[in-house]
């Protein structure tokens, strides 16, 4: 649909403001100013939803990726066996090119901006573990989804830049709530996965978001695994880690012991992808690649009931250990052909690999790392590497604000962007409670 096809009562009684400037302005608006827009008439909200108008703004909205940052503000409480997880949301624009104006000896600063405080769902437990046996995250498209307790079993899908939320049907869990989330481009579909605890009892089960009466459906996986890994979604593909090396598994024949596996959203198929070692997954500039220091270790493999995996690599990890980052990225998923790249830099002190996670790769391919936990009145940092230039860029990130009183775990995600295709209206409605959903799996 064209703007110039619209009604010129679309936007205002006054002929004499053409509409299609008056939809070029309205593309330049941030998505929660845009959602405010529907509810001036329905002539509005037809326009506002239109796929002109959601390509058009999502067109503007890719050339300024963001930085999100997802602070749990009670993680980590020693002898804490559960809690309300309180969450607050920031973000800010990703550097363009953070290496034209300084040099790796250089502090830059940069100030992130509040989205929504104190995101709290009633009666739902978020609380971030770093105990990998008890919390899991995602981000596609817009939308965050925590996964915070095992025993609760109640994943839950936010808006970061409203606070809206969803809460999804209760999931049986053993173990470890393993779950991960995928976005479907053609469909427009959200998908919940959660895989079971190979030799426990439970079925895999996909649920489809926002689909009237959502249910889990359960769903086969020919391959027995461990997972090893949270997910990351690209173009409708849902990858992560699996290890098969402790399963008896009648289609291990041909795959090595770590695989990544590959869940097609649109589809609801597995397949595999064979890797040499324990790795972190990433997207860069549109495929998978798997990253990895060489002396990584498996540490979900070191995991127990007990196990805070922040304490564990602060203890385990040596602290000059090897800088030496590898990256591999798969060129051909057919052939599973891989290019592989090592880098190796001198960081003069300002990077401490016991205090970072990999947060992702820019769409210009600088790999990005966050530290983990945010300390009030510590300064705060995210790290901008590039391979071409094998330069590594400090950023001081302010603006968190006095509101945290204690250390606090962060959850970083790159390329954020503010997508229309997520309507709060229509798939983040308050009646999405626990009281109006049951377990639909019969386990």
């Amino acid at each position: 649909m064209s703007p110039l096809s619209l009604d010129r009562k679309m936007m205002n009684s006054s002929p004499s403001i053409p509409i299609d400037f008056m939809v070029e302005i309205l593309s330049r608006l941030p998505a929660n100013s845009v959602a405010r827009f529907h509810c001036v008439s329905k002539l509005w909200a037809s326009t506002l939803s239109s796929s002109y108008f959601k390509e058009l703004f999502m067109a503007k909205s890719l050339a300024k990726p963001r930085l999100l940052f997802a602070i749990g503000e009670n993680g980590n409480d020693k002898g804490k066996a559960k809690g309300y997880g309180m969450w607050s949301f920031f973000s800010l624009p990703q550097l363009e090119n953070p290496f034209e104006k300084s040099t790796s000896s250089t502090t830059l600063v940069a100030s992130a901006e509040s989205h929504v405080q104190k995101f709290s769902p009633a009666s739902i437990d978020i609380d971030y573990y770093s105990n990998i046996k008890y919390f899991s995250c995602g981000y596609n498209s817009g939308l965050i989804y925590f996964h915070g307790s095992r025993y609760q079993g109640r994943p839950v899908i936010c808006n970061p830049n409203t606070g809206h939320y969803a809460v999804l049907p209760k999931k049986y869990t053993y173990r470890k709530a393993y779950s991960f989330f995928g976005f479907d481009p053609i469909d427009k579909q959200y998908k919940a996965l959660f895989m079971a605890y190979p030799s426990g009892p439970g079925h895999h089960s996909v649920l489809t978001f926002g689909a009237g009466d959502m249910k889990w459906r359960k769903i086969d996986c020919s391959v027995r695994h461990e997972i090893k890994s949270d997910g990351v979604c690209i173009n409708g593909v849902l990858y992560y880690l699996g290890d098969t090396s402790d399963c008896d598994n009648d289609a291990h024949e041909g795959l090595s012991d770590y695989v990544v596996v590959c869940f097609d959203v649109r589809s609801e198929k597995f397949s595999f992808i064979c890797v040499e070692r324990f790795c972190r997954l990433v997207d860069y500039k549109g495929k998978l690649a798997v990253v990895f220091w060489e002396d990584d270790f498996d540490f979900y493999e070191a995991a127990t009931f007990e196990l805070d995996v922040d304490d564990y690599l602060e203890e385990n990890l040596n602290a000059v250990a090897n800088n030496e980052l590898h990256v591999w990225v798969l060129e051909d998923v057919e052939k599973q052909e891989w290019s592989k790249h090592a880098y190796c830099w001198s960081t003069d002190g300002i990077f401490f690999r016991r205090q970072v996670s990999i947060a992702g790769v820019t769409a210009s391919g600088e790999i990005v790392f966050s530290t983990r936990k945010y300390t009030p009145k510590q300064p705060f940092y995210v790290f901008y590497f590039s391979p071409e230039q094998n330069t590594l860029q400090r950023v001081e990130i302010q603006g968190f604000g006095e509101a945290f009183k204690k250390p606090c775990s962060v959850l970083t995600v790159v390329n954020h962007v503010e997508d229309l295709h997520v309507n709060d209206s229509e798939l983040l409605k308050p009646s999405f409670e626990d009281s109006n959903y049951s377990n639909s799996d019969s386990e």
